[in-house]
């Protein structure tokens, strides 16, 4: 039995078929996963996230901290409730974790950290707090829940009246708590998201979280599960830790240059160094397929450049047609065309920049199958 979150129950009563991810048991669908995919396309899916790990970095030095931690700058965060992406690197530049940080005052920062890389993500931060004052406080009391689609504001709002304002006026990437008797009871409302449509993300204490999804289906949120997250962030050109960038690269040749933030030459963040000194020798672009097949991971790709290698791939519902992330030589550029090794056959593909849909558009030209 692998660890539960406090909806698992919820899951389980719905009809969720149940699989393990990094530890965790989660619904991978509730019944059709290309369902639950287009809800969040045209209405409002909902999905739940408390596998992520809400993490609370306080204190004098929290700022200062966090500066050398990451290699986006928190710097930029100067108003309460906004938020910043970066990566965390280790010494050689490798990416250890992607994380979204809150600023709430200089001595309170919340730190989302992926699940698969949690248990090691806080004992990194703690190696790197020695001689600072700062406290890090992983908040196993909070339940994460995604609401996601054009849609999501009318959902939020139906569901927690309260939210009815954040949900009308929050700018992306900012975040703002709901008033609550209690301070221990109040919830975070994020504009932020994971699929590459307009959403929120609520950070709740886990005795609300039933009833606050419960109301969020009651108010028109499809339940979604792993599978629809997947071929939704897919679309969205999204990375996904573990596939598409680990500590084996860095992110420059991982999509993630716009995450790093080198402007403040005294800024020595971990891995600055590393990056400065790498050289650009591979980049992750898009590709759609133009046969009949379905890209996958760890496919070869043929390039007249040399060889590459998928990182993650899948049938994508709103192209019909495959796309994958792959890891190519630096010198591919968006229009050219390669060969992805399947099952012993090279298939042709065209290079694109992704995303590939976004805000439930389509970016790119769909396949066009060659006849065999």
């Amino acid at each position: 039995m692998g660890l539960r979150t406090p909806l698992f129950d919820t899951h389980v009563a719905a009809g969720a078929k149940i699989v393990d991810f990094a530890g965790w048991d989660m619904p991978l669908h509730y019944g059709s996963q290309l369902e639950e995919h287009r809800a969040v396309r045209a209405g409002c899916g909902l999905f739940d996230v408390s596998h992520m790990r809400a993490v609370d970095i306080t204190g004098a030095d929290a700022a200062k901290f966090l500066s050398v931690l990451l290699a986006n700058d928190v710097a930029k965060l100067a108003t309460p409730g906004r938020a910043l992406y970066s990566c965390m690197l280790n010494p050689s530049g490798g990416v250890l974790d992607d994380l979204i940080t809150y600023f709430f005052t200089p001595q309170h920062y919340r730190v989302v950290v992926n699940a698969g890389t949690a248990s090691r993500d806080i004992e990194w931060m703690r190696g790197q707090a020695e001689d600072l004052a700062v406290h890090i406080d992983l908040r196993s009391d909070l339940a994460l829940i995604a609401v996601q689609g054009p849609r999501a504001a009318q959902c939020l709002a139906a569901a927690l009246p309260a939210a009815a304002a954040p949900a009308q006026n929050l700018k992306p990437f900012s975040a703002a708590w709901l008033a609550a008797a209690a301070p221990a009871l109040a919830v975070l409302v994020a504009r932020t998201g994971y699929t590459g449509e307009d959403g929120f993300e609520l950070m709740l204490p886990a005795t609300q979280a039933a009833a606050t999804w419960a109301a969020l289906v009651a108010a028109g949120g499809r339940p979604c599960g792993l599978g629809a997250r997947d071929t939704l962030r897919l679309e969205a050109g999204m990375n996904l830790y573990g596939q598409d960038m680990d500590e084996s690269v860095n992110p420059l040749e991982s999509g993630l240059a716009w995450t790093v933030d080198l402007r403040n030459p005294a800024r020595d963040f971990i891995g600055r160094r590393a990056l400065e000194a790498a050289p650009r020798e591979r980049a992750l672009l898009g590709l759609v397929l133009q046969a009949r097949g379905v890209l996958r991971a760890h496919q070869i790709v043929h390039t007249a450049h040399g060889a590459g290698l998928t990182t993650s791939g899948s049938y994508a519902p709103s192209l019909d047609g495959s796309v994958a992330l792959a890891r190519l030589p630096a010198a591919v550029a968006a229009g050219d065309t390669v060969e992805v090794d399947i099952r012993g056959k090279r298939l042709p593909a065209r290079v694109v920049k992704p995303p590939f849909v976004r805000n439930g558009k389509v970016l790119v030209a769909p396949q066009t199958p060659s006849k065999e």
